[in-house]
């Protein structure tokens, strides 16, 4: 079997042999076609196109009956009755242009003799802005220049590089557009001022021009591979002193650092020498997602800095936080004797809570007698308790992460209707635009030099459901006697809702509609469907009505 297919295969590549060396015998059978001086020629000269027959291939022997036609691609530019033909051919653009000459015996026939192709093109131009590269102290030499304008010939550039010892080494590009090469060769450290030329030589048929030769170092062309392993570690995981750690190429001298919180578009940027691969970081934020970057560079001021790193990505240790809360309450009697006392606090700022608050502890006591009667640590941002309504009370809430507590902020429960002359006159509240509201009131006459702050509370209407809404708080300082409130609190509207109770084989028609204080929104499109098993379905965009149909 293996004999059948090798003899297959050389009897397949002999067929082919042959049906070339035919088709290139029939190409030209009937006669020739030269060009001179040269089928390659410079742009703006003439060439002379000459076509002959071949004895006993004409229509006749008379040579009146031969007529030869010269073609420039499919148009037909000179033709003469005889055994041959010359013509002079000028203007040819730049590129490749195709003449063809053939025999015709009748008006309705004719008949290939030979072509030509002619090529138009410049000679190259100089090679300009040389210069060369090795990636990294194992890399490996790559020069690039720019060509300048086209020759629309075949043009062949040859890179060469000599340097001590008498060393040569040279490669060829044939790519068409070739402005760049790759030697292959690792230029070492041992030598490290040395000097290297490089030189590049554009050869096409009209001439050759070579560039300007490019003179270098080993310092000056070598430009590292971008630092990698990047980590930091912080020391007794704490911000105060974090050190960030590397690995880099074994001759880097210099190293520039940039670092930036992900939240944030500009970097801080850090020079260091002789690092060894670790720079220490003082001014990182706790609790924070960075992004580091390093650039590597061999030489203090010959060569090039290298890419910069991978990004590394990281998030910073939490420290105690540093902010108080922000505390505000609201009492409410319950029957003669008793009162509930509502505790409310916001969030702290990511500055300030430096981690992630994992609860917060609230303190109530007596004033007087300053002993500790209720104490509790929560998740939520409220508290609720129930005390008599004799005495003067005080709380403190602070909030805690995994390694502290903020100072507690203290609050004195005082009854605020007994306080009237401090009460605000002339309060009132109006819309401003779409989300926002302005309140606006008078000082509180004589007592007004005694008010340190004002407090604006605001609420949702109870809707009559067991959950009060949230209360929301601004506050405000003593010279200003308005306030623009643009929080407009609002509950988010549950997009998914459970269907119970519906019968498989069933088609039902729904629709949604949106509602708010302000009204109810049209129907939105209907949508007819149908279950297929016996479960109930779960629908998004789920209605708030149901038809049945």
């Amino acid at each position: 079997m293996a004999q059948t297919n090798g003899g297959c295969s050389l009897a397949l590549i002999f067929i082919i042999v042959l049906l070339l060396a035919k088709a290139n015998i029939d190409v030209c059978k009937r006669g020739d076609v030269t060009v001179k001086p040269s089928r390659v020629i410079s742009l703006g000269s003439a060439v002379n196109i000459s076509c002959s027959l071949k004895p006993e291939q004409g229509c006749s022997q008379y040579p009146s009956v031969n007529r030869l036609i010269l073609y420039k691609f499919d148009r037909q530019i000179h033709f003469l009755h005889g055994y041959s033909l010359s013509s002079q051919v000028t203007g040819l653009p730049l590129g490749t242009t195709l003449f063809l000459c053939k025999l015709a015996c009748s008006k309705n026939k004719e008949f290939r003799i030979c072509g030509a192709e002619i090529s138009v093109g410049v000679v190259p131009e100089q090679p300009q802005n040389l210069s060369c590269i090795q990636k990294g102290e194992h890399g490996t030499v790559t020069c690039i220049w720019d060509r300048g304008r086209d020759t629309h010939l075949y043009t062949a550039y040859t890179l060469q590089l000599t340097g001590p010892k008498n060393f040569t080494w040279q490669r060829q590009c044939n790519d068409h557009y070739c402005d760049h090469l790759d030697l292959g060769i690792n230029l070492t450290p041992e030598l490290p001022e040395s000097s290297y030329t490089a030189k590049v030589t554009a050869t096409n048929s009209l001439g050759n021009a070579s560039s300007i030769p490019s003179t270098f170092t080993f310092l000056d062309i070598v430009r590292p591979l971008p630092p990698w392993d990047i980590r930091i570690k912080c020391v007794n995981a704490s911000v105060s002193r974090c050190i960030l750690q590397w690995r880099d190429e074994v001759l880097v001298l210099l190293n520039r650092l940039r670092y930036r919180p992900n939240s944030s578009r500009s970097w801080t940027m850090v020079n260091a020498t002789n690092a060894k691969g670790r720079q220490d970081l003082l001014d990182l934020k706790p609790f924070t997602e960075y992004e580091f970057q390093i650039s590597s560079k061999l030489h203090l001021y010959k060569g090039s800095w290298s890419d910069w790193s991978e990004p590394f990505r990281t998030q910073t240790p939490e420290e105690e936080p540093t902010g108080t809360l922000d505390v505000w309450y609201m009492k409410q009697p319950i029957d003669y004797n008793r009162q509930q006392i509502s505790l409310f606090w916001k969030n702290m700022s990511v500055s300030e809570a430096r981690g992630k608050i994992l609860h917060y502890l609230v303190t109530l006591q007596e004033v007087a007698g300053g002993k500790v009667r209720m104490q509790n640590i929560t998740e939520h941002t409220s508290w609720t308790w129930i005390i008599p309504r004799t005495g003067n009370w005080a709380a403190t809430v602070s909030a805690a992460n995994s390694k502290g507590s903020s100072p507690p902020t203290r609050i004195n429960i005082t009854d605020l209707c007994e306080a009237e002359l401090l009460a605000p006159r002339q309060v009132s509240a109006n819309s401003e635009g779409v989300d926002n509201m302005m309140v606006t009131w008078e000082p509180p006459g004589r007592a007004a030099p005694a008010v340190q702050e004002y407090v604006v509370e605001w609420r949702e209407p109870h809707s009559g459901s067991d959950t009060q809404p949230p209360l929301n708080w601004l506050r405000s300082p003593p010279y200003n006697v308005s306030a623009l409130i643009s929080e407009i609190p609002y509950r988010v509207s549950p997009n998914s809702h459970s269907i119970d109770s519906m019968q498989p084989g069933v088609t039902y028609v729904l629709w949604i509609t949106a509602l708010t204080a302000a009204g109810e929104s049209p129907p939105g499109n209907k949508r007819e469907f149908h279950l297929q098993g016996e479960d109930a379905a779960t629908l998004g965009q789920a209605p708030d009505r149901l038809a049945h149909s």
